[in-house]
């Protein structure tokens, strides 16, 4: 029996006045009664009962024991109260991982209407292009636009699709000219995106196309790399040349004509938004009522090229 085990039996004997008492109240023997308390006062080198054949009576080292006892179940008690409430009740600190441009654009709404809807939750957000460790690094979550999750060792809750484009302003094309075919890239200067999951190469998919040569992936070069896709929508505004941006960043671009679609008949591999968290037997209450928030928020096509602002 663990000591625990020992101080609670011991604290039933005292409240129930004697080992039968005791063991009827904890569905055990009288003699499992008796061992124990014997085992707990050898093992304290103290007579913690004085024990006639009539009634029990706490010795004062029983007496200075059982108020320690009773303190130390309260606060046992105490803890896997609140631990129990954390994983009913949103509540404590929540700390979530996202892009930045994605956080500002879109996750901010969520979280602050969140922050309103449950108080006792403090929420720590990082907006951070870089990949974080969530396990290292302490966070609950993070929100990370995939084309494929590679790593199995985390749950993963699809939020949303994400379909990239390649933009240029107007200005840009009217001076250079637009390609017709990815390998025109090559040609132009290309924005690139510092962490895109294919480095220097944009993958693109013929539309509708079967063929082996439907797939091409092109190698580009440019005269500016950053860490921010909102900074590549200003770079390609200001037409300084041609960046391939996600629907969620460049969609009101394209529909105020600021910026205009180029190689239409060819497509990106499309991505999701995913909620990505540890494994987890308990998911806490803050990280599954944030979850679910994110997936009432998103979808299907909440930044589709074409819909409304």
């Amino acid at each position: 029996m663990s000591r625990v085990g020992e101080l609670e039996t011991f604290i039933q004997v005292v409240d129930t006045g004697s080992f039968s008492a005791a063991a009827r109240a904890l569905g055990v023997s009288k003699s499992h009664i008796s061992k124990t308390i014997s085992r707990l006062e050898e093992r304290l080198g103290a007579r913690l009962l004085n024990r006639t054949t009539r009634k029990l009576n706490l010795t004062d080292v029983g007496q200075a024991f059982l108020e320690r006892g009773r303190a130390i179940i309260a606060e046992l008690d105490e803890a896997e109260r609140s631990v129990t409430n954390l994983q009913t009740e949103a509540r404590g600190t929540l700390r979530v991982s996202a892009p930045l441009s994605f956080g500002l654009r879109q996750l901010m709404p969520v979280v602050t209407a969140f922050m309103a809807d449950y108080p006792d939750v403090q929420i720590e957000l990082t907006l951070d292009d870089r990949r974080v460790d969530l396990l290292d690094e302490g966070f609950d979550l993070a929100v990370r636009i995939l084309s494929q999750l590679d790593d199995s060792s985390f749950i993963a809750r699809k939020l949303a699709p994400v379909q990239a484009y390649v933009l240029a302003s107007p200005d840009y094309l009217a001076a250079r000219g637009a390609p017709r075919h990815p390998r025109d890239l090559q040609a132009h200067a290309c924005l690139r995106y510092a962490y895109l999951r294919s480095g220097p190469n944009w993958v693109f998919r013929r539309n509708g196309g079967q063929a082996a040569g439907d797939e091409v992936a092109v190698r580009v070069d440019g005269p500016f790399e950053v860490n921010n896709g909102d900074a590549i929508l200003q770079a390609v505004s200001a037409g300084r040349g041609i960046g391939l941006l996600p629907d969620f960043i460049g969609c009101a671009a394209l529909r105020s004509g600021a910026v205009v679609q180029v190689l239409p008949e060819w497509s990106l591999l499309p991505a999701n938004v995913w909620a990505v968290y540890p494994h987890s037997r308990h998911l806490s209450a803050k990280v599954r009522l944030f979850i679910e928030r994110l997936a009432e928020a998103f979808g299907p096509t909440p930044w589709a090229i074409g819909a409304g602002d």
